[in-house]
């Protein structure tokens, strides 16, 4: 299984906010069963397979298109590890969150 993390910015919007894009691309997440998903305040972060993962975001890229925006610019942050191919987003954060516990630091 692989983590990603995802922000897909459509140019040329009539008005500065990106509200509405945001959203068709969360309703276009809800749609599809490939990967798990969980919007964020700067973006998306997904998990799954990682063939599941690259079609989920050639299909949100293509989104903003669809809405009519001339451009769009996406970023993916991409990581597997295979020798724990059960890792989830959730185990990630855990495992920050006892290392904290664990050591509060100064």
């Amino acid at each position: 299984m692989a983590t990603a993390d995802l922000t897909v910015i459509g140019l040329g919007r009539p008005d500065p906010s990106a509200g509405a894009y945001v959203a068709a691309i969360q309703r276009r997440l809800a749609e599809q069963d490939r990967v798990r998903y969980r919007m964020h305040a700067m973006g998306t972060s997904l998990e799954g397979p990682t063939e599941d993962i690259l079609a989920v975001v050639g299909d949100l890229h293509a989104v903003p298109f669809e809405l009519g925006l001339p451009r769009v610019y996406t970023v993916l942050k991409l990581d597997e590890r295979r020798d724990r191919p059960d890792q989830t987003l959730d185990d990630k954060v855990a495992s920050v969150e006892a290392r904290l516990a664990a050591d509060p630091g100064p």
